[in-house]
């Protein structure tokens, strides 16, 4: 089997406003490609940038996409070490963008193979996803209304994004804490917006509420005050931006900074290296989150498979193209019941985008 050519889309999602402590977001800045092959068979692959983490934009995904592609062209893309490994050696970083040519090539693996990602990923049967819902920055009394709603729609885990003035960010949660009563599990993300003098501040204030964990609390460049903050924190710490590849999480880990750490294949790079982030955090016994940027259900799907192939992922954060997504053109995929995520057993990934859709978006062939 051999590449013959590479379609890429400018994959923009129409969606409604939405506010980390790094920024705001209104449309979901994703790329698309199918990686066509010999045998008349496709891959797929999708990933979201979000510039404000990773430091790509849907145009520095587009542009570095049509380089990776002429790179692949007449190789064998069930060689998957060694394509991703000519990625790495061609640019340094571009994580995002190399997560989408990995998820293809993983995607026609399993199809070539006549299963469905999580069992050519090792998983032997479907298991519970529940997903949580994810509230974005406003006001005290905006998030409680909202933490209201999604309560009475069925949601069982509430995620609050947090990392402004930690003295408004414990306001937040004691409001949504106080209207959605005991029950409801809730965790925060402060998406680096805290200083460490702010991150003691808002997380030991934060005590009362019953947090099951916070993401990412600094900014990355005060990863050598994690240890400390752990240790004064009675909030458990997931390390999120601070871990990119499994040498982060090896490094993040065995300084005692953080009781979790969340993957993210458009942060790591894609599959292949979340499958080695895992690997580190389970030798090390610490649990992980399978987590996302604003991707539509495809990429989620891709999510599903992984964490349903890795048992060591406790956490499940998947609710991207949940959150406002104005359109959903992905046939196959995931399925959501209420917040339970179902897979199905389709070969691959199980999904691919209504050319309908693609046809009004910018592409080039490769």
């Amino acid at each position: 089997m051999i590449i013959t050519h590479i379609d890429i889309y400018r994959y923009s999602i129409p969606m409604e406003p939405f506010t980390i402590a790094t920024g705001t977001m209104d449309f979901a800045q994703n790329l698309f490609i199918r990686v066509h092959t010999d045998e008349g068979i496709y891959g797929v692959g999708e990933c979201s940038a979000f510039p404000m983490i990773v430091g790509e934009t849907q145009s520095t995904c587009y542009v570095m996409a049509q380089d990776f592609a002429k790179l692949w062209k007449g190789k064998d893309p069930l060689e998957i070490a060694d394509r991703m490994q000519e990625l790495h050696l061609f640019t340094a970083r571009n994580s995002t963008v190399k997560s989408a040519f990995d998820m293809a090539l993983y995607d026609l693996a399993a199809k070539t193979a006549d299963q469905p990602l999580y069992r050519f990923l090792g998983g032997t049967s479907t298991i519970r996803i529940e997903t949580d819902l994810t509230i974005g920055i406003d006001t005290v009394e905006m998030m409680a209304a909202k933490a209201v709603a999604y309560v009475s729609n069925g949601v069982r885990i509430i995620k609050i994004k947090l990392g402004k003035d930690p003295i408004t960010d414990i306001a937040r949660v004691k409001a949504i804490r106080e209207a959605v009563g005991d029950e409801i599990v809730l965790r925060i993300d402060a998406n680096q917006g805290w200083s460490f003098e702010g991150a003691v501040q808002a997380l030991t204030g934060m005590q009362p509420y019953n947090i099951q964990f916070c993401e990412q609390p600094m900014r990355t460049y005060n990863d050598h005050l994690g240890p400390q903050l752990k240790a004064l924190s009675p909030v458990p710490i997931m390390a999120d931006e601070s871990v990119f590849d499994h040498r982060d999480a090896i490094r993040v880990i065995d300084s005692d900074a953080c009781q979790y750490v969340n993957i993210k294949l458009s942060k790591s790079g894609g599959l292949l290296e979340a499958i080695e982030i895992n690997r580190a955090c389970a030798d090390r016994n610490i649990p992980c989150m399978m987590g996302g940027m604003l991707e539509s259900r495809l990429a989620v799907t891709a999510c599903a498979h992984f964490a349903t192939a890795h048992r060591n992922v406790e956490f499940y954060d998947m609710d991207t193209c949940l959150l406002g997504h104005k359109a959903d053109p992905v046939t196959g995929g995931i399925t959501y019941h209420g917040f339970l995520v179902e897979l199905s057993d389709e070969p691959g990934l199980g999904a691919d985008v209504d050319d309908s859709f693609l046809h009004e978006l910018e592409q080039i062939r490769i």
